[in-house]
């Protein structure tokens, strides 16, 4: 049983066939992708708090410490990021803080705002005035607070990390597998084309990495809505000295990954945390998002690479690598897309051009991704 999977409702059968048949599935079993494809973003860290206290995370702050940026510093943000050709904004922030952070909540209220969530409505109102498709990865969220954002974002996203109760999410405030798929399931209710993925190194054996996988699978195979899953390996920082996953476990976990989900949800290992080179013939057909302003805040002791490492990855494994969207062109082939997303892709400006040609050519821009 998935740890909270009865107290959020969670109803997902996983078959132990399915387990036994990932955990016998190798880097040789699977197929190398027939090309690449990134997406050229800008991360806008809307706030530090979170309820959580994960041991791996460096992005939360306690209270008191917490940040939360100002509207100007949004529309700073994301104008630099239209300015260097970005098409997606992508909201970070930790899960919806709880009742500790007082000085947060003062803050939202000078800004005439009662919840983090109306304010990342209006994040996302400036992001799409400024020429870019929101993205926001809120974590943990109920019906009625994603259905406040939903129809201002392009796609959203949040980690399921993994279904197994690990140590690495203990304490009080400990994240729960079923509230995780619950989040992953109101996505599907509500229409949002969704990214999600895997945590490995966490403490997580390979029977949890292979019913994560199938859990996914399920949630997809029942809406339709995942677009993407993450395989991102857990790296040291100033607060994880637990080791990261070595190359042979992250060729497994892909390889796993790929065969356990269906073939039009798409692979991706984010290029700054894993070794993506050793990964593509493992059934990656993604590399993530990546900036060309911004740091990755979640981990910024790992930059971005630069476009031309990207190219050499794709270079090396022989196939194309070509830019996309924060939302995968088939579901803007079959209506997924809110009306503000709509209007913005179909727009006469420079954004609505800029997000067409990517829709229409996927082609990879010759400037660099990296940040300084």
């Amino acid at each position: 049983m998935i740890p909270g999977a009865d107290e959020y409702d969670v109803d997902i059968a996983i078959p132990d066939s399915e387990v036994q048949r990932l955990l016998s599935v190798m880097p040789e079993d699977v197929d190398a992708a027939p090309e690449l494809s990134y997406c050229r973003n800008v991360f806008v860290p809307l706030t530090t708090a979170c309820r959580y206290t994960c041991t791996y995370c460096t992005y939360y702050d306690p209270p008191g410490q917490a940040t939360l940026m100002t509207p100007e510093e949004i529309r700073d943000t994301c104008r630099a990021g239209a300015a260097a050709g970005c098409t997606e904004a992508l909201f970070t922030f930790g899960d919806d803080p709880d009742d500790r952070y007082t000085e947060l909540y003062d803050q939202l209220a000078e800004l005439g705002h009662e919840s983090i969530h109306e304010y990342l409505r209006e994040a996302c109102e400036i992001a799409l005035s400024e020429g870019l498709l929101p993205h926001a990865n809120p974590g943990d969220q109920t019906r009625e607070q994603m259905a406040t954002v939903a129809d201002l974002n392009a796609s959203m996203g949040v980690m399921l990390e993994t279904t197994a109760d690990v140590q690495a999410h203990g304490g009080p405030r400990a994240k729960s597998p079923g509230q995780r798929l619950a989040t992953i399931r109101t996505a599907g209710e509500l229409g949002v084309p969704f990214t999600t993925g895997i945590l490995v190194g966490i403490g997580e054996d390979w029977r949890d990495r292979a019913e994560s996988i199938l859990a996914i699978a399920a949630m997809h195979e029942r809406y339709d809505h995942v677009q993407e899953v993450i395989v991102q390996p857990v790296v040291e920082n100033e607060r994880w000295r637990g080791g990261s996953p070595d190359l042979a476990t992250m060729r497994r976990a892909t390889a796993m990954a790929r065969a356990g989900l269906p073939d039009d949800v798409s692979v991706q290992v984010p290029p700054n945390l894993a070794p993506a080179r050793e990964l593509v013939d493992c059934g990656i057909d993604d590399l993530g998002g990546v900036s060309p302003v911004t740091d990755d805040h979640i981990n910024p002791d790992y930059a971005w690479p630069a476009l031309e490492e990207l190219e050499a990855v794709a270079d090396a494994a022989g196939v194309p690598l070509r830019e996309r969207l924060p939302v995968y062109e088939r579901f803007v082939d079959e209506g997924w897309c809110p009306s503000a997303i709509e209007r913005a892709i179909d727009a006469e400006g420079a954004a609505g051009r800029r997000f067409r040609a990517v829709l229409e050519r996927g082609e990879n821009p010759t400037t660099a991704v990296s940040s300084d």
